[in-house]
């Protein structure tokens, strides 16, 4: 269910893989995405699961309404009756409580200042990428009191640079903002590499301590993969402080 966790001084990292949940096909088994077409009952049940498994309330993870922005918004409680906002990056100085981003080949981004007791999850596609959310994700944490050099960051399985395939002028449009995006599929077409993208952006920021998933999504069948199978269901990242 986890392919990845870790602890680093009170902030927890978790990624799910595609397996231990209820969905059928062609979304089995743990889809976790609201908006793809699966049972909602099924991913209701999917989330709690999930949750009770990193020792989580489901009641108290926060999720967003993803839409390839680069938009933040500023948590200290779950959104309840509120309507779920149209952002790509939640923050929270609220310790406890979880943030989640939804992927399936784009880029999950785990943020925690373990001292200043604030996380972020970021949702980094290629056009989040491009916008600078995961920047705009520092600068609100940052104002929240965290600081750069404190932040610990994991970013989770996504599509990998050699399989990422994009029409050549895509690639330069990228590139032209993050030059470290620039890549090559492992066939020799021109391609993106969203993950190496981030981590140069959070290195320019000052953050240091940073991990990547070894996983490629499009290459794993324990995990969802949107280019691989179009209908399919969503993993997700989570986040939270002691």
């Amino acid at each position: 269910m986890t392919t990845q966790r870790d602890i680093v001084n009170g902030a927890h990292f978790a990624f799910t893989d595609r397996w231990g949940g209820v969905s059928a096909v062609p979304y089995e088994e743990l889809n976790l995405g609201g908006a793809v077409g699966d049972d909602p009952e099924a991913v209701r049940t999917n989330r709690e699961l999930a949750a009770k498994s990193l020792g989580l309330d489901p009641a108290r993870v926060v999720w967003m309404n993803q839409v390839h922005g680069a938009d933040v918004a500023v948590v200290d409680r779950p959104w309840g009756d509120r309507p779920v906002p149209e952002v790509d990056a939640i923050v929270t100085a609220r310790r406890g409580l979880a943030l989640a981003v939804l992927t399936a080949d784009c880029t999950p981004v785990l943020l925690a200042d373990p001292v200043a007791g604030v996380a972020a999850a970021v949702h980094a596609g290629r056009p989040g990428l491009v916008a600078g959310v995961v920047p705009a994700a520092v600068r609100a944490m940052a104002e929240l009191g965290a600081e750069p050099s404190r932040i610990v960051a994991r970013t989770g399985p996504a599509v990998c640079g050699r399989c990422y395939e994009v029409p050549e002028a895509m690639r330069a449009d990228v590139a032209a903002v993050e030059p470290a995006a620039y890549a090559e599929t492992s066939w020799g077409t021109p391609a993106v590499d969203v993950t190496a993208g981030v981590h140069a952006q959070l290195d320019r920021l000052g953050v240091c301590d940073r991990e990547q998933s070894p996983v490629c999504t499009l290459e794993s069948g324990d995990h969802f993969s949107y280019r691989r199978e179009r209908a399919t269901g969503r993993l997700a990242g989570y986040v939270w402080l002691d």
